[in-house]
């Protein structure tokens, strides 16, 4: 059994966890960096340690120093979180040659699902659909035109080692590619260590949707419903998502939640992890990655399922079975889910840094707020912009609408910009009001702003 839980992670998923393992008893750990001394994560945890200097390089990404805070705090298991380590099965090996639980999917599932063209390849075995393209990555820019006269442009140059957005570019004619694959090869490297680059035809403005699956080590694996994330800014990182996807077809939900269960499975997985579809106009579906974690906006799921994913994430690590089938999954209501950043809109959103001085933060039922920051917290620029999630739920999702556009007008942040006035605007419009909109709806918000 589980003893104490290390959070190899900051912000506001280190509190989420942190108070799961309070709730079930479970002391904590936190790891902070000297820059996050003062963080929400490291005042509510049981025990602390500090892992290094303020760069992510020389604290959190430190893989002796996080491995070395296991030692000292005597935790026998790590919860990674999101990003940093969450996805590196390097990291899932050390734990376990120092007899430490990893919280998460077994190694050989995050390695096959941490590569995209391996990942491509399980979802072809396993019958899922997939976006047309090469088998791996290309080896260079010659062999990326003649992939990408066969099938097609617009393409997307893709990390095969990528994610939350980085390392993607889109490529419209020949005379494109050469100067966008130096691009995309470059931040790659930057991003992921590898360079590696793969070619996939571009679905012209989909939908993207996913699928929230976890599982555990005796066989059993239940999908928990689909969420909505196509309000993506210009570097495809997610702004707002929702659950469930209310204009997906019944037929079509329950046939991408057997698709990604059946991925999931084909590479042994088990705990929580989310398998991502790109949604056309006709409903077609096509795998696009998996994410081996708990994602950014797994609230809304919960909200709608009344399921504790990071609750059911410790329970399957402790060897136990999942308490809930298939058909004991129930969905009830909408809930929308908002990334509020610490960021200027006016300055093509680059990120902002300093002291809060003031908090305001919104209330009331359906209102969930997820955030480790505070009047006289300083945000620092070393990290991730994201300073809070906030989560609504209503009836409807006319209802979860209204209660988002009443939650973030309480919302205020004194001492920094935020996205917060631009929220308010994106959300006030006709098309989100009513749905219509995909994945290029950001850009063109933008350019009738500009306009």
């Amino acid at each position: 059994m589980i003893n104490k839980v290390l959070i190899a992670n900051r912000g506001e998923i280190a509190c989420r966890v942190i108070r799961a393992c309070r709730e079930l008893g479970i002391p904590s750990v936190a790891i902070y960096s000297e820059a996050d001394r003062e963080s929400l994560h490291v005042k509510i945890a049981d025990e602390s340690v500090c892992v290094g200097a303020g760069t992510n390089g020389e604290s959190y990404l430190n893989l002796a120093n996080v491995l070395m805070a296991c030692q000292i705090s005597g935790a026998d298991a790590v919860h990674p979180g999101y990003g940093y380590f969450s996805e590196r099965a390097n990291f899932a090996v050390a734990l376990n040659s120092l007899g430490i639980k990893f919280i998460g999917p077994p190694t050989e599932a995050i390695e096959a699902m941490g590569d995209k063209a391996s990942a491509k390849k399980a979802a072809i075995a396993a019958g899922c659909p997939v976006v047309p393209g090469s088998d791996g990555s290309v080896p260079n820019e010659t062999e990326a035109l003649t992939v990408a006269e066969q099938i097609g442009y617009p393409v997307l140059l893709k990390a095969v080692a990528g994610g939350g957005g980085r390392g993607i570019r889109r490529v419209d004619a020949p005379e494109e590619l050469a100067g966008l694959w130096k691009t995309a090869e470059a931040e790659a490297q930057a991003s992921f260590g590898s360079g590696e680059i793969l070619i996939e035809k571009c679905v012209v403005n989909p939908r993207h949707v996913e699928i929230q699956v976890i599982g555990d080590s005796h066989g059993n694996m239940v999908y928990l419903g689909e969420r909505e994330c196509s309000i993506q800014n210009l570097r495809h990182q997610k702004i707002l998502e929702e659950a469930p996807y209310e204009k997906l077809p019944d037929d079509v939900r329950r046939k991408m939640g057997e698709a990604a269960v059946r991925v999931a499975l084909s590479v042994g997985y088990h705990n929580a992890g989310t398998v991502e579809f790109l949604v056309d106009s006709n409903n077609d579906f096509y795998f696009l990655e998996m994410n081996t974690r708990l994602q950014v906006e797994h609230p809304v799921t919960e909200e709608i399922t009344g399921i504790d994913l990071v609750h059911l994430m410790l329970a399957v690590a402790n060897g136990e079975k999942l308490p809930i089938t298939q058909n004991e999954v129930l969905i009830q209501g909408h809930s929308i889910e908002a990334r509020i950043t610490a960021q200027d809109p006016d300055k093509d959103f680059a990120p902002a840094t300093g002291l809060i001085t003031g908090w305001r933060t919104p209330g009331g039922r359906g209102v969930r707020m997820e955030t480790h920051c505070y009047a006289g917290f300083t945000v620092s620029p070393f990290y991730d912009p994201m300073i809070a999630k906030l989560i609504v739920k209503g009836r409807t999702r006319a209802e979860a609408v209204r209660k988002l556009k009443t939650a973030l007008h309480e919302f205020e942040v004194e001492g920094l910009k935020t996205n917060i006035p631009f929220l308010r605007r994106l959300i006030a419009t006709e098309e989100y009001a009513n749905g219509d909109f995909d994945t290029g709806f950001v850009p063109h918000f933008l350019d009738e702003e500009a306009h």
